[in-house]
């Protein structure tokens, strides 16, 4: 008995004829009635009650038909698992500070592990530490390196805060900003900049922060408010947007070096990444 000999009798079932379910599988009539007559015969049973024009399914072809709907179901509910079960082995899991290190270890990963996915998910500082520590995740990407004998850590990269100045605001014109030159403008924030935020928020007080969810609802704002922002020098980010200045925060809380933190005694995967990014940093050196 075969796989494809029950999908061909619920197919028939389902069709209503021979003829027809043969030319929903691609193939001969007379191909599925030899394909028929030999489940037939490994079963002991003949399941179709045969007249010179037609053939109708009997109580023994009725209840092959139930059995075969189950045996399909349940292969088709293994083959989800097991394409689940891939999906997880493959994917590494990531607890990250910040968007833009996570950018740039998807394009470090895809270059050198094609089928690998990577699930960033952003999160506070200590969030993220407890995550690995609990082996939540697979590593983290923290603003400062983890001194304990049981973590690894990489620097990934740096990145600089700028702010995005309306050409007509007269900061625009400076060729460095303070925190304390920026506190007290309205500014327009979007929302999935992690850890940045609560610098922002804990640096500037007196702002009226303006906070878009949307990615592609603040770029298009960038284009027409007369709000001061923020980008970085972040090769993924916005950049220079026409009828503003990029101007860079002076304050030393305005730069980050971000580490990739991961488990000594790591997934094989995890360890190949890391070995991957730390050789990486020392070509840029």
């Amino acid at each position: 008995m075969e796989l494809e000999q029950l999908r061909q009798i619920v197919e028939v079932d389902r069709l209503g004829t021979i003829s027809a379910a043969a030319e929903e599988l691609h193939i001969t009539q007379p191909a599925l009635s030899r394909s028929i007559r030999r489940l037939e015969k490994d079963l002991g049973q003949e399941l179709f009650d045969r007249s010179h024009n037609s053939v109708t399914l009997n109580a023994a072809g009725r209840l092959a038909v139930s059995h075969a709907k189950r045996i399909l179901a349940d292969v088709r509910l293994m083959r989800d698992d097991f394409d689940e079960l891939a999906q997880r082995e493959r994917t590494i899991k990531i607890a990250s500070v910040a968007p833009a290190p996570t950018w740039r270890l998807t394009a470090m990963v895809v270059e050198r592990f094609p089928g690998t996915i990577l699930a960033p998910q952003l999160m506070g500082d200590s969030a993220a530490q407890t995550a690995l520590a609990n082996r939540d995740v697979d590593m983290a990407i923290l603003r400062h390196p983890v001194a304990l004998p049981t973590m690894h850590s990489i620097p990934l990269m740096s990145e600089d805060l700028f702010a995005s100045i309306p050409e007509g605001n007269p900061l625009a014109g400076k060729s460095v900003v303070s925190f304390a030159d920026l506190d007290g403008q309205p500014f327009l924030v979007f929302k999935g900049i992690g850890s940045w935020m609560d610098i922002v928020r804990q640096r500037m007080p007196l702002s009226q922060l303006v906070v878009q969810e949307d990615r592609e609802v603040f770029l298009q704002m960038l284009l027409t408010s007369d709000l001061l922002a923020f980008t970085s020098n972040a090769p993924q980010n916005d950049g220079d947007v026409q009828g503003r200045a990029r101007v860079p925060i002076s304050d030393a809380d305005a730069h980050a070096t971000f580490f990739l933190v991961t488990p000594v005694e790591g997934d094989e995967r995890v360890s190949e990444i890391c070995s991957w990014v730390e050789k990486q940093g020392e070509r840029s050196n």
